[in-house]
Parts: C-alpha cells; structure tokens; sequence
C-alpha cells in the first residue's frame, strides 16, 4: 500500500498581478511586515488584496498603503479595524536608504508584488516598477501569446 503524499500548502497569501501588467519589474526585495493579531488571522484565511498597494516613505520608513485586508466576522467588536491603514514594513536602513535613492533619482515607484508566509511570519515581495506604456502592454501580450504558440507547436512536433 502506499500512501499518497499530500502536498505541502502554498505559503503564498496574495500575488499582484496587475503590476506585472502595468509595471516593469526590476530588483526584488523581501520585507517583513509589522501586524495587529485580527490582521494575522484574516490573512490566514486569505482575506486580502494587493491590487492598488504601493510602498510610501515618511520619515525614513517604509509602508504598505493601499493593500485591503478584510477582518473576520469574529473579530471582536470592541476593536477598531481598519481593512486599508498604512502597515509598516520592516527593513534594514541600508535597504531603505538604497531603495528610497533609486525611487527619487531614477523615476521609479516601489509596488508590492505578494505576500506570503515564511515561517511563521508574513514577508512581502517589494519591488521597484517603472511604468510602461500601452504600447509596451501591448508588446507583452503579443510575446506571451508567441510563447505559447511557440510551446504548442513544439509539443505537436515531438509526437
């Protein structure tokens, strides 16, 4: 008998595909996130959003605004939740400083890309964007559907 091997969960909470779309996406880095317990549990769930998210920085620190984290039906009522306050995002000074040069002399903005757990903790996948045009949209689709011409071709042509 043998057993079936379950497979191991995905560690990704949300992915933001739309800024790959409207974005190219240049030098990645992770990012710890600094979190409130009802937070956790709705991400444990699944209940977010990264669609209009951006890295902001405010007195050399750096935060998440604009991700949607939805709260549980069980959060308790005495607290106050806020689904888009500003989180912030743990860094080292060096990468802050780094990313923060890049953003001001260069033309770049910083969009988070995912969340996703590592451990016990949720990281997040920041990365410097500089926006395309529709044009370059348009390009980027066009190659996509190559590359998957292209794919089926060659698996017609192997048999």
């Amino acid at each position: 008998m043998s057993k079936k091997k379950s497979k191991a969960p995905s560690g990704t909470i949300a992915l933001n595909k739309k800024a790959r779309h409207d974005y190219f996406l240049e030098d990645k880095t992770e990012a710890g996130l600094a979190l409130t317990g009802w937070e956790v549990k709705s991400l444990r769930a699944g209940k977010c959003q990264l669609l209009d998210s951006y890295i902001d920085f405010h007195k050399g620190e750096a935060y998440l605004t604009g991700a949607l984290i939805t709260p549980l039906a069980q959060a308790s009522t005495h607290l106050v939740t806020e689904p888009r306050r500003a989180r912030k995002l743990l860094l080292h000074k060096r990468e802050l400083e780094r990313i923060e040069q890049k953003i001001q002399a260069k033309g770049y903005t910083c969009v988070c890309t995912a969340l996703y757990w590592k451990g016990p903790y949720v990281k997040a996948e920041i990365a410097l964007a500089k926006g395309k045009q529709s044009h370059d949209k348009r390009d980027t689709a066009k190659d996509r559907d190559w590359a998957k011409q292209k794919e089926r071709v060659m698996k017609h042509s192997v048999r």
